[in-house]
């Protein structure tokens, strides 16, 4: 799952005029998370910040603005000041929030100027570790068998999370019952604690707790299987 860096359109077409006046950055800049902390994006926001701090000199202050699938923290970029100090890093639910939402207070095209590529992830499907399915033929069976009695975790509409959860039940033709959650901290605290059956996440946010034993994983969405976990 690619995530991206993005800011208010206008200030590709302001920053001329905006940071003649004053070099860049020279005050504090604030990087808008759309999920909450603990998260696979909240993890990568903190590191791009860490980065981008030491190479401009400033302060990057990461701030979680959850709900609505993201589209909390995306109006909040786009109604904020167009002078850079503003940042937005989503994924891929920047791209699908048009078709899912029926009616958006700003224009992914026409509001948004993607900075650049942070992060490219693949998925993984994982469980609570006493799930009784043991390898990815027997996931497929026990679930099309036990729809109704299996929850499946996202972190809001069009969230990676969520569309990889919808992909998933539309390839094994079975719709099973849906959690929303704010964000996949959350998500993965629940699913440790066998609150939860199942969910899609980030390799890098799941790679931790495979490793550790703490949840069960079936399938990578890659090419390849994982170097670091060869079981995907």
């Amino acid at each position: 799952m690619k995530l991206l860096a993005t800011l208010a359109a206008s200030i590709a077409f302001c920053a001329t005029t905006a940071f003649a006046q004053e070099d860049y950055p020279s005050r504090t800049i604030t990087l808008l998370v759309p999920f909450a902390a603990g998260g696979p994006t909240d993890t990568i926001a903190r590191l791009t910040a860490d980065a981008m701090s030491k190479s401009l000199g400033q302060q990057i202050v990461v701030e979680n603005a959850v709900g609505a699938g993201g589209t909390i923290a995306t109006r909040r970029a786009t109604d904020a000041e167009p002078d850079g100090y503003t940042l937005l890093i989503h994924h891929v639910g920047i791209s699908t929030a048009p078709t899912l939402y029926r009616k958006l207070p700003f224009d992914t095209l026409k509001d948004l100027q993607t900075i650049g590529l942070v992060s490219d992830a693949a998925m993984t499907v994982i469980a609570r570790t006493d799930f009784p399915a043991q390898s990815f033929p027997d996931l497929v069976k026990y679930v099309k068998e036990k729809k109704d009695e299996v929850t499946f975790a996202n972190s809001g509409l069009g969230a990676a999370s969520h569309l990889c959860g919808t992909l998933f039940m539309s390839a094994i033709d079975a719709q099973l019952t849906t959690v929303a959650y704010k964000g996949n901290g959350p998500i993965m605290t629940d699913l440790i604690g066998k609150q939860i059956d199942m969910t899609c996440d980030q390799v890098t946010n799941t790679l931790g707790p495979i490793k550790q034993d703490q949840v069960k994983a079936y399938v990578i969405t890659s090419p390849e299987r994982s170097k670091d976990r060869p079981i995907l």
